[in-house]
């Protein structure tokens, strides 16, 4: 039998990054479980809600602070004869200077943080951890640069998640009120020396570099609109707590968290997808070849798809039993997690999409961004308060954000996709109607699994949906260059050259 023709490298490169996602998913799914229950059972809705707007409000100060280096640092590196470690150096100077800046307004303006709760003891210090957030990202991005990824899932698949998960339970022994966020800043530091170890040692440290404040402006100004769109792609999934904290307590608020990271877990599979799909991208954009970028959109998102789409089954179907696992207060936002595991799969196209638009229509991509967010707040607050006066019980009412979310991501999805098919002259969907086919069999397999007891939803309804959703994945979705997902690289291929 003749042997299947060998993908294309770009193809090749975005397998093995794929491949170490996935695995990092799943490292990341056994990571953020514990801290949830731990956080839910131990600490309790309220002291969740709490937590949660205030690492909302710090990461989103840490995400400005990056200046969108996360995937801008892919075409600085790609576009200049300066040593690389240089350009580096120049990014994580960058963002260090913005972090201090954001750290100030926090520091001075701390109500921002905890706005329905009294501010007291170390909840001060917490800004502090922008630092961390921001040079981990852009080290991170200079790793995947190379197509290093298995550092970024060290970094904040296994380090970050299983050091908060540990220092949460010590700490809720000292304090009850204080210890979610140690445990945050704690896993942020931890995170962040994840990051500068191998960053020193795959590019060390720098000879005849010289700090440069006329070349930091300009860094800055050219990734300005990649810094607003990683903002406005951020800001659209977490604009849904910072509106709702504005209409309900923090109990409601530290419920809907734990909904929006069980459902953010398919999520970490396109923005792991990131570091290795930039580098790709640019480097054929350099080369002129808009039809093999077209070709790489429509592979990572169905790949992104196919996944995404499988686990939101395996998590939303059994979801009483999935939210009851943090504790019996939580189970009420089941509606919430099914709303918001659907926004995932919806976003994908979009997300992927604008992993290109952002380097040949970033203006427009960031024009549509903002359209999308903008729908998005003004649907959450009419659904909150239409449901509100239809007399629904509160968690009822919490649901409109999570359905907001699914409607704004489904018209971002449309928009982004055709506009660059259009651009690049080649179509770029990622749909195919084997998805239909899969989910439809795993959705009945997962009815008859609600009929057992609850333990059993978890311990054998989730693997039966997954396995029943892959095997028809597998024989009717994939073709070759899907398979070599799950394929080895007879060597490895080599990183980009200094």
């Amino acid at each position: 039998m003749a042997e299947p023709p060998t993908p294309p490298p770009d193809i090749s490169a975005l397998a093995k990054g794929g491949r170490t996602n996935i695995f990092g998913f799943l490292l990341r799914l056994a990571a953020r479980l514990p801290f949830l229950f731990i956080a839910g059972r131990m600490y309790g809705a309220e002291a969740l809600g709490i937590f949660a707007y205030a690492v909302l409000v710090v990461e989103f100060a840490a995400q400005l602070a990056t200046l969108g280096l996360k995937r801008g640092l892919a075409e600085q590196l790609s576009s200049t004869e300066r040593p690389h470690v240089d350009i580096v150096w120049d990014g994580l100077l960058a963002g260090l200077v913005a972090s201090a800046i954001a750290v100030l307004i926090l520091v001075m303006v701390p109500w921002a943080m905890f706005p329905n709760s009294e501010i007291r003891g170390v909840q001060r210090l917490l800004p502090l951890t922008i630092f961390a957030l921001a040079a981990s990202d852009i080290a991170l991005a200079a790793l995947a640069y190379r197509h290093d990824i298995a550092s970024t899932v060290r970094a904040r698949a296994i380090v970050e998640p299983w050091t908060i998960s540990i220092a949460a339970f010590a700490l809720v022994f000292v304090s009850s009120r204080d210890g979610l966020i140690i445990a945050y800043v704690l896993s942020m530091i931890a995170a962040l020396l994840a990051s500068l170890w191998p960053l020193y040692r795959s590019y060390g440290l720098p000879e005849r570099w010289r700090p440069n404040p006329g070349r930091l402006l300009r860094l800055a100004w050219q990734n300005l609109p990649l810094a607003a769109a990683d903002a406005i792609e951020w800001v659209s999934r977490r604009i849904d707590i910072a509106i709702l904290g504005l209409f309900f307590g923090p109990a409601i608020v530290g419920i809907y968290y734990v909904a929006q990271q069980v459902a953010s877990l398919p999520q970490k599979l396109k923005t792991s997808f990131d570091p290795i799909l930039g580098p790709v991208i640019t480097q054929n954009l350099k080369a002129g070849n808009k039809t093999a970028v077209a070709a790489q959109v429509r592979q990572a998102g169905f790949w992104i798809i196919a996944a995404q789409a499988g686990i939101a089954l395996a998590l939303g179907i059994p979801g009483e039993a999935v939210m009851g696992l943090v504790g019996a207060a939580f189970i009420g936002g089941v509606g919430i997690l099914a709303f918001l595991l659907a926004a995932e799969v919806v976003a994908a196209t979009a997300a992927v999409s604008e992993s290109a638009l952002i380097y040949v229509a970033r203006h427009r991509n960031l024009m549509i961004s903002s359209l999308m967010i903008a729908v998005q707040a003004a649907l959450t607050v009419g659904l909150i308060i239409a449901f509100r006066n239809y007399g629904l019980d509160p968690m009822a009412q919490a649901t409109g954000p999570a359905i907001a979310l699914a409607l704004a991501l489904g018209m971002a999805s449309i928009l982004k996709s055709r506009l660059l098919a259009k651009l690049l002259g080649a179509p770029v969907s990622p749909w195919r109607w084997a998805l239909v086919w899969a989910a439809a069999a795993a959705t009945a397999v997962g009815y008859l699994t609600t009929l057992i007891p609850e333990w059993s939803e978890l311990i054998i309804g989730i693997p039966l949906v997954l396995v029943t959703y892959c095997l028809i994945i597998w024989y009717k979705g994939f073709g070759p260059e899907d398979r070599v997902l799950f394929k080895r690289a007879k060597a490895a291929e080599p990183g980009p050259p200094d």
